[in-house]
């Protein structure tokens, strides 16, 4: 790290006196090193740079090498079109730390030959390739995927097999990694899809939540992000970061197709750049050091919009800012950590003296922890607890028990709420419509029965109105059938498309898009209105994990989703800040180094 920081700082110097240290005088024609005039550099730069003139003079030889192996693949890449890239590997797959990795290689090749290469050459057999915080497809050539000459791939580890085990295993062990990151998404998926109206002891759901724990209407596609944070987070805390990272990046793609409302309503967006650039520093893949910088002023901006300039959003929302103040900690030692690796040490100062002003007011005093926790509080809610009411053991057992009786009321109206819509969808189901039918439309209602009501009457009088125009066979219009064949439907479902929706190009569009081009037998062959149910009123179809008839396979990946999700809503902000306190130490201790340096 303290190389990068010479070096950064060595960077800026060069380019405000103009100096390029791959010409004349400092490299030669056969691109040797020019020893004295580097020398004479070194010397006029060390009183500047506050470090000794070896120290100096070894940076700056660094950089002109550098620059001159650069220059080098940029001409056999102009010639050839022979890319180099540079290999960020794992720290424990390194032989020389100290040593670059590079790899040739044209860019119209696919990346999985790629991936083959770096297998066999460092011994990394289950990886996943990340460039700018995006992970690579396989399937897809390097130049689709915008990787350029001289661009830094960090090298992920998935998973490590084991030396001794048969082919047919560890082909099995790599399609179960690979599967990792779908079933998590699979899991959240049907639990973000159901409405809430079964038991939620026997079919559990997501609902997301405002900072005061508040339900917020989300629609379905945005709910997806939540599902890989989760995992991401719960494989932090276990410090698995590179599998971590592999979920969080996935997460940060999905947040991107939400809609910006969501992303300054709650804090999970900021939190996610903190948890992947904090991912990239256990890693030690801060050469990423553009993204890492981008992320941290999202996070910054995010955290902006949801907590106000002055958390005065914040404060009214919860009353007091404490327990987010972790978060600050965290964003400005990251900062500091990034403002120290590119050269910047009165920055990585600043942010450095507003960690350590954060860090004392966190840091709990165990014999107050043991007190609460004495009192029958958990330990969770006791640093909690004490962080929300600035250390005060008094004020933080009121606080604590005060926000025990906010959740309980909160559930008992989210029970009222549930009992509500358990009875309209009974007496809906008494009027003979189906159970999905009468959940959709309680949900669209928002549990108002009255309203629900009405929505499958005209739910079933457009049904009524397809069928009857399905049995006279009425004309279509092949000006319409046309415009659909146009789009690339076929006839058959072209034409059953507009019978259904009575002549609707748009609605028959919809409809194919919806389901593929191909529509299901039940709407080609539609029985009577569908809303109406054939099975029996029973109140026996929740059991065990999921609803009745429900695949197995989805109750297990919902039990493995369950796993990984914080029982308290704030689990996010309880940090016991040894890490933090281990980067603080290392952070100081350069600082120091620099400062002796100087005097």
């Amino acid at each position: 790290m303290a190389e990068m920081h010479i070096q950064a700082k060595l960077v800026n110097l060069l380019k405000e006196d103009k100096i390029q240290l791959w010409n004349p005088p400092y490299s030669t024609e056969d691109n040797q090193a020019g020893q004295q005039h580097l020398q004479e550099l070194a010397v006029n730069y060390a009183p500047i740079v506050c470090f000794s003139v070896s120290e100096v003079a070894s940076a700056l030889e660094s950089i002109r090498s550098q620059a001159v192996k650069r220059g080098m693949r940029n001409k056999t890449y102009r010639e050839t079109c022979v890319a180099t890239l540079e290999l960020l590997l794992p720290k424990d797959g390194k032989k020389d730390v100290k040593k670059k990795n590079y790899l040739e290689t044209k860019l119209d090749v696919l990346l999985q030959d790629i991936m083959a290469r770096i297998a066999e050459q460092y011994g990394l057999k289950y990886i996943k390739l990340i460039l700018n915080g995006k992970t690579l497809t396989p399937e897809k050539r390097l130049d689709e995927q915008d990787v350029k000459n001289n661009s830094k791939i960090m090298v992920l580890r998935v998973s490590e097999p084991e030396r001794k085990k048969q082919m047919v295993e560890e082909e099995e062990k790599k399609r179960t990694q690979d599967q990792s990151v779908q079933r998590t998404q699979k899991g959240f998926q049907i639990l973000s899809e159901r409405d809430g109206t079964d038991d939620p002891a026997t079919t559990p759901f997501l609902e997301i939540a405002d900072q005061k724990g508040n339900p917020l209407k989300i629609p379905h596609s945005e709910k997806k992000p939540w599902g890989s944070m989760r995992k991401g987070r719960a494989l932090m805390k276990r410090k698995q970061y590179d599998a971590a990272l592999c979920h969080l990046l996935q997460a940060d793609d999905q947040f991107g197709k939400c809609g910006s409302m969501l992303l300054s309503t709650v804090d999970n967006y900021a939190v996610l750049q903190l948890d992947i650039v904090w991912c990239y520093r256990a890693l030690e893949a801060l050469s990423c050091l553009d993204d890492g910088k981008q992320r941290l002023q999202r996070a910054e901006d995010c955290f902006l919009k949801c907590y106000g300039e002055q958390q005065q959003r914040l404060m009214q929302i919860k009353g007091n800012t404490g327990r987010e103040e972790v978060l600050f900690l965290r964003l400005y030692l990251l900062q500091s950590l990034l403002a120290y690796l590119d050269g910047n040490e009165h920055q990585a100062t600043q942010k450095l003296m507003r960690v350590e002003d954060l860090y004392g007011r966190l840091c709990l005093d165990p014999g107050k922890m043991t007190g609460l926790m004495g009192l029958g509080f958990s330990e969770q809610e006791a640093r909690l607890g004490l962080r929300a009411c600035h250390g005060n053991v008094d004020e933080a057992a009121l606080h604590i028990t005060h926000r025990r009786q906010e959740r309980e009321e909160m559930k008992q109206i989210e029970r009222e709420r549930r009992r509500r819509r358990m009875e309209g969808l009974a007496t809906l189901r008494e009027l003979g419509y189906s159970k999905r039918d009468a959940a959709r439309a309680l949900h669209q209602a928002d549990g108002d029965m009255d309203r629900a009501y009405g929505i499958l009457l005209e739910s079933t009088q457009a049904e009524s109105a397809a069928v009857t125009n399905h049995d006279t066979e009425l004309p279509i219009d092949q000006s319409k059938v046309e415009q659909l064949l146009y789009l690339g439907f076929e006839l058959e479902a072209a034409e059953a498309a507009l019978r259904l929706t009575g002549g609707d190009v748009q609605g028959a569009t919809q409809l194919l898009l919806d389901n593929q081009g191909v529509l299901p037998p039940e709407l080609l062959s539609p029985s009577p209105p569908s809303s109406l149910s054939e099975e029996p009123s029973t109140s026996s179809e929740s059991a065990g994990s999921g609803s009745q008839g429900e695949d197995p396979m989805d109750v297990d990946l919902v039990n493995e989703v369950l796993e990984d999700i914080p029982r308290h809503e704030e689990d996010y902000l309880d940090l016991t800040l040894e890490e933090e306190s281990e980067v603080i130490a290392q952070m100081k201790s350069y600082l120091h180094k620099n400062c002796a340096s100087s005097s």
